[in-house]
């Protein structure tokens, strides 16, 4: 006998492509998933998305053969574009979500316009200060733009705005000490650690710009942990193993609560994915935004994040070892610095983010949603992963 089908409402969630749109969708699904809701998740065939979904329990998850818009490759992403809007339509049609929320990125769109052709409401978040471009497109379709910094709003052309900040997933508001973070990485525990993550996009100038300050480093007595991308894997670990510096260096690490837990200060790019869980753990970082960022959208994050103290910002151009050691020098053993920085990263952290989106959607749908059985759940199960062409 086939399991009946679910009762609850099904809310479609697309949010691969990156980290960035990735985490804060997960954070989103589980508040939906509290509220009696099923949650799909849509991302793309990108090694980023596969690994980070592992860590999902009891949502579907659809991979939409999406690809981004690199090299001028019109024809590739056009005819990705066409296969994932197929997709998302006849996924749609086997059980129809009753809401779709777009996180932005190249997987976004196929999605909200299949939404749209059946008349499903729509919505999507915008967690940068200067909107993607398939966000600003659309924002003027959507019933609800969420956005993650309040200068934002006016740069999306939405119906209806609200400022929510940028999700985080629930472990970022769980205090952990930092010398348990590093036990569970490897780390010794009690000596100040030094974060590097480059993201999944701009690991490599990071990488560089790191290991060209190390000789100017290497006596402090900190230790290091390195998340490289795979590319540079074994060229950044024979480098601090050449200047005799403790380090653990890893391609990829999925618990970024505890790398960010266990560090005294970080070293990263600009993304408001990553901002936002720095700023939930007070994090003292020196931010280098990718130069290749559209629009420059991570120098306006960083810039945001500096004028109000709560970041110090460096232009990867600017970036002569010289400097990096000295800023890295405050964020590590300057301590009225590390309070201020502390400080002011308060005023960025929005704890109920998530929250807020997912009581928004419901409050938008209201009059039409059924009563999920038992209220409030978190449900238990597995991951359940299906390819769609």
């Amino acid at each position: 006998m086939k399991p009946s089908p679910s009762l609850k409402p099904l809310v479609a969630i697309a949010c691969g492509g990156t980290g960035g749109h990735l985490f804060p969708g997960l954070a989103v699904a589980e508040q939906l998933q509290a509220r009696g809701c099923d949650v799909a998740l849509l991302i793309s065939p990108k090694e980023i998305d596969q690994q980070a979904v592992k860590t999902a329990v009891g949502m579907t998850v659809f991979t939409l053969p999406a690809v981004g818009l690199q090299n001028r490759n019109y024809f590739s992403f056009a005819t990705s574009f066409a296969q994932s809007l197929r997709a998302a339509r006849k996924l749609f049609r086997s059980r129809p979500p009753v809401a779709v929320l777009a996180m932005g990125g190249f997987t976004s769109a196929p999605p909200v316009l299949a939404a749209r052709f059946s008349g499903t409401k729509t919505f999507l978040h915008e967690s940068n200060t200067v909107p993607g471009k398939a966000n600003r497109l659309l924002a003027r379709l959507v019933d609800t733009a969420f956005v993650g910094f309040p200068e934002t709003a006016a740069r999306l052309r939405a119906k209806n705005t609200l400022v929510t900040g940028t999700p985080v997933r629930p472990q970022f508001s769980r205090a952990t000490s930092a010398e348990l973070c590093r036990r569970a990485l490897g780390l010794a525990p009690h000596l100040p650690t030094v974060l590097v993550v480059g993201g999944s996009q701009g690991a490599r100038g990071l990488n560089d710009l790191v290991l060209s300050a190390l000789p100017l480093l290497k006596n402090r007595g900190w230790q290091w942990l390195h998340l490289t991308g795979a590319p540079d894997f074994e060229k950044v670990k024979s480098a601090y193993a050449a200047q005799g510096i403790a380090a653990v260096v890893k391609p990829f690490l999925a618990e970024m609560d505890l790398a960010l837990g266990a560090a005294t200060a970080g070293i990263s790019r600009a993304g408001a994915s990553s901002l936002a869980e720095m700023a939930a753990l007070r994090l003292p970082t020196l931010l280098v935004p990718l130069p290749t960022a559209a629009d420059n959208h991570q120098f306006f994050n960083a810039e945001a994040f500096a004028q109000t103290g709560a970041a110090r910002r460096l232009e990867q151009k600017k970036s002569a070892p010289e400097k990096v050691a000295s800023l890295l020098d405050e964020l590590v053993a300057d301590e009225t610095a590390r309070q201020k920085i502390q400080s002011a990263l308060a005023q960025w952290h929005a704890p109920t983010a998530a929250a807020q989106i997912a009581q928004a959607i419901l409050q938008r749908l209201g009059h039409t949603l059924p009563v999920a059985a038992g209220g409030l759940e978190t449900p238990p199960g597995k991951l359940h992963f299906t390819p769609v062409t």
